[in-house]
């Protein structure tokens, strides 16, 4: 059995204090997930809870958003005897496949990611493998934040499930109470 929580405090992924996340929201609390992926016996067990839920579902590629994306894609995929892909960013913000990486139509994808709180980087790479005609198996995380909260229209999995608030950066309590806010 993992401990999940154990490699949160371990690692010191777990933060406090006033941060903006990838969405734009706040939040006292912040997962940084790079602590977890320094640690390759942190990494390769949750990255195996991952593999091991998704395996029945045959997928045939694990792709993953970069930058967060890249070491959890590959070493899934490592667990699972797939490719592994990762999507970057065009000058526009779409991801996008680059650098040869290629999904056939039909093809079965796993998506992976570090940290769900809004889905928003998700639902991009979701949509841009279904436009590439690729059958979308689940989504997997390290740690979903929302509570399970969010919806993909896919079986979701995660490592470890956390209620953490956000706050819409113009009504953070954080902000009213003058606390320095921490860029992630």
């Amino acid at each position: 059995m993992v401990d999940v929580e154990a490699f949160l405090q371990s690692t010191g992924a777990l933060l406090t204090g006033h941060f903006r996340l990838a969405s734009g929201r706040h939040s006292a609390q912040y997962i940084e997930k790079f602590r977890i992926m320094e640690d390759p016996v942190a990494t390769v067990a949750l990255c195996g809870l991952i593999a091991d839920r998704f395996r029945l579902d045959d997928p045939a590629a694990v792709v993953g958003p970069a930058m967060g994306g890249v070491i959890l894609s590959f070493e899934t995929a490592r667990h699972l005897g797939v490719h592994s892909l990762f999507t970057e960013k065009d000058v526009a913000g779409r991801h996008m496949l680059d650098r040869g990486f290629q999904v056939r139509a039909g093809e079965t994808v796993l998506v992976v990611d570090d940290v769900l709180t809004t889905g928003g980087s998700v639902r991009q790479v979701l949509d841009l493998l279904r436009g590439l005609g690729a059958e979308v198996i689940g989504v997997g995380f390290l740690i979903d934040r929302s509570g399970g909260a969010v919806d993909f229209g896919v079986p979701s999995f995660a490592c470890h499930t956390m209620s953490i608030e956000s706050f819409d950066a113009a009504a953070c309590p954080l902000c009213e109470k003058g606390l320095p806010l921490i860029e992630t």
